[in-house]
């Protein structure tokens, strides 16, 4: 297999690979990158578009009597370059993971040669990543905002849970009032504030002692947490009666919009950490 011209310069997005000099920037800032990771980002930026199997890999990164764990050393090499692309693998935007048979890279890959560019036709983004909010489309926040404003968000949703179980025998009678047969209600009522307290734990002391790659833990769990947040955001018409309804009505609408943005504050927060150069495992 050829080798990438050692002049090439590979641009996608604000990245930018420079073949001549081993360099991976972003908006201009250097991105620690092993050599191993960065011939690999360097071949599936050359093959955009297109599948890279796992046999072509090996066979660019070590010669036919090299005895390695082929297996693992690979997946180690790619999940470090999605790490300081801020990727993931279970919501692609950079590089995916064809099961068994290798790896693509999705974005548009522009060539500079000379005062021309050429294009390389993008691959269209898979639908999980277009429909809400992108890394790439978020603007630039001091990463401590970003981590209070998160971690207050757990607080509340904490505090929510706790005092809908602390204080059952008052929200039995509540929703009693309000439905009439409330033991299925109730039971969801409460079976989710159970399942709630853990993980907002979770989120507070990811939050609190700076976990790394935090988007990408929270993305796993956004779904299953955002049909539970949904069903929170309706609990202000339990106090309708005391509170009016247009308050309710008004309560509501800003819950159904919180678990929107825990997701862009936690994208926020690795987009921040990403600028600045990743500290790699020996």
């Amino acid at each position: 297999m050829a080798p990438v011209p050692a002049n090439k310069v590979f641009r996608f997005g604000v990245y930018e690979a420079n073949c001549e000099t081993g360099e991976l920037r972003k908006s201009g800032v250097r991105m620690r990158l092993q050599e191993q990771p960065f011939q690999v980002l360097l071949l599936l930026l050359e093959r955009q578009g297109e599948v890279v199997s796992r046999e072509e890999l090996r066979q660019r990164l070590w010669p036919a009597d090299t005895f390695v764990d082929f297996d693992h050393s690979l997946n180690t090499i790619v999940n470090k370059i999605r790490e300081v692309l801020g990727d993931s693998a279970s919501h692609p935007r950079f590089i995916e993971t064809l099961a068994r048979r290798g790896y693509r890279f999705l974005q548009p890959v522009e060539v500079p040669q000379g005062n021309s560019e050429i294009a390389i036709p993008p691959t269209p983004a898979p639908a999980s990543t277009a429909v809400l909010t992108r890394t790439e489309d978020l603007p630039h926040v001091p990463r401590q905002y970003v981590r209070i404003l998160f971690l207050l968000i757990q607080v509340m949703y904490l505090s929510f849970y706790i005092a809908a179980l602390a204080r059952a025998s008052a929200v039995e009678d509540l929703l009693e009032q309000s439905f009439g047969h409330p033991a299925l209600v109730a039971a969801i009522f409460f079976v989710t504030a159970a399942v709630g307290v853990p993980i907002r734990l979770y989120l507070v002391s990811a939050v609190a002692f700076d976990v790394k790659d935090l988007a990408h833990k929270f993305l796993r769990i956004f779904w299953p947490t955002f049909v539970l947040d949904e069903l929170w955001a309706l609990s202000p018409f339990l106090l309708s009666v005391q509170i009016g309804i247009g308050l309710a009505l008004a309560a509501t609408a800003a819950l159904i919009y919180v678990p929107f943005a825990q997701r862009t504050l936690v994208l926020m927060r690795d987009r921040t950490a990403a600028e600045v150069e990743v500290p790699r495992r020996p």
